[in-house]
Parts: structure tokens; C-alpha cells; sequence
């Protein structure tokens, strides 16, 4: 046999035992993505319908997410992490992510991310009051952060933990303006905590929707775009409540990881996030996008008045991560 011939056959041999490559990009890792949370399920399906990367399912929070990345600092796992913004501050200073703008980064606003790019804003929401009406028992539903200390809720509210989850955190935050406290003084959070123990509150680390929706927690500090989520998309009467007395807007932030294993697949991901196409995806769930994106009449609808997000206030983000392990740390002194 001719040497051509055998080079052709030796070909064709070992192409049944290669395997041919993917059409699409190499998948990626992405930290804190769950499906339930945010409607990240929507956002993981559009990421694979448009650039063939799939990201598997990962329900950490955001705390968990950076003892994930500090932990593997010297051999990363993770190509891009999703975490409220404190998190995302404290990562950057860590060194565990890397400077990267992705497209649409110019068109965030100053404040809602770090000028070179290590974290930046995809949406954000707005803390309040996630309620299963039907599963109140017949108590009205409240209006306040001061309602739920009343012994007609006892059993029935829920919080993230603190000390652990960040939209756990954010609501303390908002517990202590709503009370007169500042990121320099949280006496009022400790103290409003401490009286809501009296009414048997439940307290997990993750995220909580399904809990919610099953009536199991039948009031949640939550964000609006869960609350809204359940609404109009879930069997059962469920409202959204922004507390009378005051409450906080919060941005949720990406990074690229730094030494991530596929950096380029990472940027992509980041890059259709914030693409106008990857902001609508947001929207649909009823996020705020990072963006300065109108909102869909179908959606904008469906929001609360914008005279009730009058009493939603943004605070000194840098400010509000300095001091949230101090927090964490004293609530699981005082009030835990």
C-alpha cells in the first residue's frame, strides 16, 4: 500500500477515536446563578441560545461564593461570579477577580461600579416585603417594617441570614434606616431583630422563593422582582410591599474571576449580560437593568406606582461593605 494511501487510513482511524470539536464555545462556571433566584433560569437559557455556553446551576449565595473563590485563590474553579455589591467590593479588594468592561460598561452610572472594571452592575432591586396573602391566615397584610413585630405574624416572617447571605445584609440595612440608624451606628437593626426573635422568625442562609410561593414563609424580606416574579407568574395571590417607613435600593454586581480557566468564555458571558438584548432578558423578570434601558409598558405596569419607590434610597455602597462583617459579627453575638 502506497504511503498516502496509509496516511489517509490512519486519518480516518484515528478520527473514530477523536472526538469531533464542539460547535459551540468551551462551557464556563459561574458562581451564585441559581435558576430560582432573579430569574437566572431565563438568563442561563439565553446564554446557551447565544453563544453555546452552558453554565451549570449553582445555588450559593454570596457570601459563599467568595469563601468559594478565596478558598481556591491558587487554582480557580469559577470563570465569572454574581454577587450584591458589598460582596462584589470585598472581592475586588481581595484580589479574587480581575478588571474587565465589559460591553456596556461606559453606560453604567459612577457608583454602581469599580472604575476599572473588577465589579459593575448588571440590575439592581429594590428590598421589601415579599408576601404569600393567602398563606397569612387571615392577618392583614403589612404595611411596615414595624407590623411584623405585632403577635398576629408570629411564625410567619423570614429573613435571609445576615451574617451570610447579602440580601439577608441589605435587609438589616434597610431595618436600620427605616429606624434611624446609619452605616455608623446599626443600634436600631440590632434592636429590631431582637424584638422580631419574640415572634418566631425564619431564618435561612439561601435563597427562599420557593418557600415563599409554597406558603411555608408566608412574608420575606425579599426584593421586588422576586415579589413581582410570583405575582404574575405563579399560582396563588402574592403582593409586594415597600415599607412605609423607608427602604434601599441595591445593585447586583459581576466579575470575571481572576485566573479563571476560561477568561475568554467568561468575557463573553459578561459581554452578552450586558448587551441591550441581555439587559431585556433582565427585565423581563422584572429587574432594573444596570442600563439605561426603557422598560416595557407590560412591565413598567406591573411595578409598584413610582411614587411608592420614593421611600427606596441608595447608600454609600463602599461604605456599606467596610462595615458589613462588623454587622454579620455582632448579629450573630446579639441576636442569633
Amino acid at each position: 500500500m502506497k504511503l498516502t494511501a496509509r496516511l489517509m487510513l490512519a486519518g480516518l482511524a484515528l478520527a473514530t477515536l477523536v472526538p469531533a470539536p464542539r460547535a459551540f464555545a468551551q462551557d464556563a462556571i459561574c458562581y451564585n446563578c441559581p435558576p430560582q433566584w432573579a430569574d437566572w433560569a431565563s438568563m442561563l437559557e439565553a446564554i446557551k441560545s447565544n453563544l453555546g455556553v452552558e453554565l451549570p446551576h449553582d445555588n450559593k449565595n454570596s457570601g459563599q461564593s467568595l469563601s468559594q473563590l478565596l478558598a481556591e485563590r491558587a487554582s480557580p474553579v469559577a470563570d465569572v461570579v454574581y454577587y450584591g455589591v458589598t460582596t462584589g467590593i470585598k472581592a475586588a479588594n481581595e484580589g479574587v477577580v480581575t478588571a474587565y468592561k465589559p460591553a456596556g460598561f461606559d453606560d453604567v452610572a459612577d457608583g454602581l461600579k469599580d472604575p476599572d472594571g473588577k465589579w459593575f452592575t448588571v440590575h439592581s432591586g429594590t428590598l421589601g416585603l415579599f408576601v404569600n396573602v393567602d398563606a397569612l391566615g387571615g392577618a392583614p397584610v403589612p404595611q411596615c417594617f414595624a407590623d411584623l413585630l405585632k403577635p398576629e405574624y408570629d411564625g410567619m416572617v423570614g429573613y435571609l441570614d445576615p451574617s451570610s447571605a447579602f440580601v439577608g445584609y441589605a435587609g438589616a440595612v434597610a431595618v436600620n434606616l427605616a429606624f434611624g440608624g446609619d452605616l455608623d451606628n446599626f443600634d436600631p437593626a440590632i434592636e429590631y431583630f431582637q424584638k422580631l426573635a419574640e415572634n418566631s422568625p425564619i431564618v435561612p442562609k439561601q435563597t427562599a422563593y420557593a418557600r415563599v410561593v409554597s406558603g411555608e414563609i408566608p412574608i420575606l424580606f425579599d426584593y421586588d422582582f422576586n415579589a413581582y416574579r410570583a405575582k404574575y407568574n405563579e399560582d396563588g395571590n402574592f403582593e409586594f410591599v415597600l415599607p412605609c417607613e423607608k427602604t434601599v435600593v441595591v445593585p447586583y454586581v459581576m466579575s470575571l474571576v481572576a485566573n479563571a480557566p476560561h477568561p475568554e468564555v467568561g468575557k463573553k458571558v459578561l459581554d452578552f449580560i450586558m448587551s441591550d438584548e441581555g439587559q431585556a432578558i433582565w427585565t423581563n423578570a422584572y429587574l432594573r437593568p444596570a442600563r439605561d434601558i426603557e422598560l416595557p409598558e407590560e412591565v413598567a405596569s406591573k411595578f409598584l406606582p413610582a411614587s411608592e419607590y420614593e421611600r427606596a434610597v441608595p447608600v454609600d455602597y463602599a461604605k456599606m461593605e467596610s462595615v458589613q462583617q462588623a454587622f454579620g459579627e455582632r448579629y450573630l453575638n446579639d441576636v442569633r
